[in-house]
């Protein structure tokens, strides 16, 4: 996977030859590189760029090349970075192109293994930005291509002590993401291993240290206790060799570099503890009376429990991935296609464009395609979210993972690999769980700094217990600075957030909801108005007939039949309309001749030897078709206009034979989802371009008061605008093409009914089915994640904030209560379970 070709970092000889050398800068470093500009179109683009780069102090030369458009610059690093060299571009009216790759991190932890990796990898040159999730695992690193290369990154990783860990030629996301399951499963096992061992080994260990608590052992001679201590700190050597070799091995690489983490936490504090006890046993003499107590059930326990905590941690960050693994496991693994007019089955990766695919009765399809022969009913619930089979025949789209209900069918493959719908919704819903709101920032910002003030806060609380505790103070000290290293593990307040993210993205994924990030779904729990366009959000977006009225002796399934006669060769949608109603009807329409359309009028047909009018008043009484049988329906044809209706007039042989209503109608669901809405204190607004009469006629159909009719497609944004700065908090829901403007200005923007068509690069939300009430489900959804990330971040806070005052000895003075290193690895172990425990209750939340 060769992303990146390496520039930075080359030493240019200075103009006396001597290498990386530079009269103009002092730190003796000299990178040149290529930036890739976009939008050079002329000599003026080149010179404005170069200007741009050469203001930037730090930038000793810049040249842009008209032909190929990349910008080549030699700067100091120490003065200035690419970020701000890309800035200085960008501000100057072009663009710098940016590549962005998700990769595993291995070996974090905690909060404060995340902040190390963000740091290690931005200081590699070349790296516009970083997310690196606790949750997931990953990093999702936007580069500047041709300018730093992922070698460099993993190598800045590695040294940071942590593991970057790429994907091999040919690995997919697909392979990429089992392969990470594989490995928490195994890690999970390999834990759960150590678990058992950590307990074999140390429930003796535990039973010596508290002998004098149990009968029977309470009375043992000093000699005896000796042995027993001595056994144990020989059993405490493969707890800590083995069982918790991983915090001693990554406390020993943060050290290495500067840093600190979890790790450091557990490693130095039961460390510690094992040291100071080991020197009561070899050196006794030198402590003073009374105080030669040692510690080794506390290594143990504590080492075995935070252990245990992992494990189940891991097991329980496995469930928050379940909603992405069965969206991968949609897609079959192979496919039956016709090549040189054989069937022959091949692996579902190996469809190409155009080719044609055969799939039977209950098989998932393999990739997108349009069908060519065959009809059947397609479960698309996967995509939509909704149960119901979707009737397919001919000309129809179909999306690979659904599943083949009924008949068989051929259809030609038109988006394979990652084109399909599957394969975007797949990356959306992955680069959303490890996407960031904006209060984890602030949390990963806490956490950065939070080990290094927990370690101070010990080594406080050490000295001030050997200098003003009761005695032996040696033993209190040794106890309280354990116990606060112990307790103050940031796992819980890392996870907090990202975990609960994880799972609300993949179950609104599950219901066909696809979200594009954590700071979508932390705007959209803000929201107390939402925008509706009409037509295919609150409408279905395509005229049906609603009314049907016959005149002069006729039945209603002889005007629709020869109405829809007539209407068999128009093009027009209230024509196409008119004849889709007679054919749901089942009605056969005899041949049509003498076809004539008039613009803006009707259509005039022979239908069975009469002739057939179809259209406006205007179009009839042109024809000389009048009388009291059109002024008796002009009050009909009032109260239909006045709902929104569009009235069709019919006229057989001269004489006026009916009256049709035809309309976009409302969806099934509109008028009960936005009747929800407003019942959860939400504004509901219509906004559309359709004249106020219509717009009126369907906000009344619904229940919606406000209403902003005739307004363009271009005067939708500021609409959106108006309401923004009425100080309302707006979701914007349309169809994710016209509206694309007023979905990017809303603050959050919500694509609905786009089908197969997925409309994600305006919108925030993007609903796959065409009901409103996805609507509804996002919104809730949004504010259930965001009491949950709320719930979770109190209980850390409030672990924290209490745990580490008590270990301390804060409760010491007024009640005599100091807490055990014990109690406390018990508490930090499950601290972090805790937390995605409670994430995973959004799998179960009612939206």
């Amino acid at each position: 996977m060769t992303f990146f070709k390496q520039l930075s970092g080359r030493s240019l000889p200075g103009p006396e030859g001597a290498p990386g050398t530079d009269p103009q800068t002092d730190s003796g470093a000299v990178i040149q590189m290529d930036l890739p500009v976009e939008g050079i179109h002329c000599a003026g683009c080149v010179a404005t760029v170069e200007k741009a780069l050469l203001d930037r102090p730090g930038v000793l030369d810049a040249s842009v090349n008209l032909a190929t458009g990349d910008g080549r610059v030699r700067f100091d690093p120490s003065r200035v970075s690419v970020e701000d060299l890309v800035e200085s571009v960008e501000r100057a009216g072009y663009e710098v192109r940016r590549e962005q790759v998700t990769v595993g991190v291995g070996g974090m932890h905690c909060a404060g293994c995340v902040a190390g990796v963000e740091k290690a990898i931005r200081g590699v040159q070349g790296v516009a930005a970083v997310d690196v999730a606790l949750a997931t695992q990953e990093a999702r690193i936007t580069i500047v291509p041709g300018v730093v290369e992922l070698g460099e990154v993993a190598r800045a990783v590695e040294a940071a002590g942590y593991e970057l860990q790429l994907a091999d030629a040919g690995e997919t996301a697909e392979d990429l993401f089992a392969k990470r399951e594989q490995e928490r499963e195994a890690e999970s096992a390999e834990l759960m291993r150590r678990f058992r061992w950590g307990v074999f080994l140390g429930l003796p260990v535990a039973v010596v240290g508290h002998a004098h608590l149990i009968p029977g052992l309470s009375g043992l001679s000093h000699d005896t206790m000796r042995a027993l201590w001595w056994l144990s700190a020989i059993l405490t050597i493969p707890i800590i060799g083995y069982v918790g070799r991983r915090f001693f091995t990554g406390a020993w690489q943060q050290a290495r570099h500067g840093s600190s983490n979890m790790d450091t936490l557990v490693a130095v504090g039961t460390g510690a503890a094992w040291l100071y006890s080991t020197a009561v046993l070899v050196f006794p003499g030198f402590f003073p009376e009374g105080t030669a107590h040692p510690y080794f059930e506390a290594v143990a326990v504590v080492i075995t429990l935070v252990v245990l905590g992992q494990a189940l941690e891991s097991r329980a960050k496995g469930r928050t991935s379940q909603a992405l693994r069965r969206l991968m496991d949609l897609r079959p693994r192979t496919a039956r296609v016709l090549r040189d007019g054989t069937e022959v089955e091949i692996p579902a990766e190996e469809v190409r464009h155009g080719d044609v695919v055969l799939v039977r009765p209950g098989e998932r399809l393999p990739v997108d395609g349009e069908i060519l022969e065959g009809l059947s009913a397609v479960d698309e619930s996967m995509v939509t979210g909704e149960s119901m089979p979707v009737e397919k025949g001919p000309g129809d789209e179909v999306v690979g993972g659904t599943i083949n209900r009924s008949g068989a069918f051929r259809f030609r493959a038109t988006r394979v690999g990652r084109e399909t719908v599957l394969a975007q919704i797949v990356a959306l819903v992955r680069d959303a769980q490890g996407s960031k709101p904006p209060i984890q920032r602030t949390v990963d910002r806490v956490a950065s700094v939070f080990v290094p003030a927990v370690m101070a806060v010990a080594a406080l609380a050490f000295l001030l217990w050997l200098t003003l505790g009761p005695e032996p103070q040696l033993n209190y000290a040794v106890v309280v600075g354990v116990t606060v290293l112990v307790i103050a593990c940031p796992c819980a307040l890392g996870l907090a957030t990202p975990i609960s993210i994880m799972v609300s993205v993949g179950r609104a994924a599950e219901h066909g909801i696809l979200i594009r990030n954590g700071e979508a779904l932390q705007r959209a729990r803000r929201v107390n108005t939402v925008v509706l366009d009409k037509t295919g959000t609150v409408t279905r977006g395509e005229p049906a007939l609603t009314d049907l009225v016959p005149r002069g002796g006729l039945a209603e399934g002889d005007l629709l039949r020869l109405a829809a006669a007539a209407e068999s060769h128009s093009e027009h949608p209230l024509g196409k309309a008119i004849v889709s109603a007679a054919r749901e009807r089942g009605l056969e329409l005899p041949g049509a001749t003498g076809f004539k359309a008039e613009i803006g009028g009707g259509v005039e047909a022979t239908v069975d030897g009469r002739v057939v009018l179809v259209g406006t008043e205007a179009l009839l009484e042109r024809h000389g078709v009048g009388g009291e049988g059109i002024r008796e329906l002009r009050d009909e044809v009032e109260t239909m206009t006045g709902l929104g209706k569009t009235p069709v007039l019919v006229a057989v042989d001269g004489s006026f034979a009916g009256l049709l209503g035809l309309a976009d109608p409302v969806k099934d669901d509109s008028a009960a989802v936005i009747r929800a809405l407003r019942e959860e204190g939400l504004d509901v607004v219509l906004l559309t371009g359709d004249d106020e009469r219509t717009a009126r006629g369907v906000a009344g159909e619904v229940g919606i008061d406000r209403v902003f009719a005739r307004v363009l497609p271009e005067q939708k944004a500021a609409r959106v605008r108006d309401l923004q700065e009425e100080g309302r908090i707006v979701a914007m829901v349309g169809d994710g093409i016209n509206d694309a403007p007023a979905l990017a200005q809303a603050d959050v923007g919500i694509a609905i009914g786009s089908g197969t068509d997925v409309a994600m690069e305006a919108a925030d939300i993007t609903l796959m089915g065409d009901s409103l009430d996805g609507v509804l489900k996002a919104l809730r959804l949004s504010r259930a994640t965001f009491r949950n990330i709320r719930q979770n971040l109190v209980g850390a806070f409030i672990y924290n904030t209490l745990g580490i005052p008590v270990a301390a000895g804060l409760l010491y003075p007024a009640f005599g209560i100091l807490l055990s290193p014990v109690i406390a690895g018990t508490a930090m172990a499950f601290s972090s379970v805790t937390v995605v425990t409670n994430a995973n209750r959004l799998r179960r939340v009612d939206v």
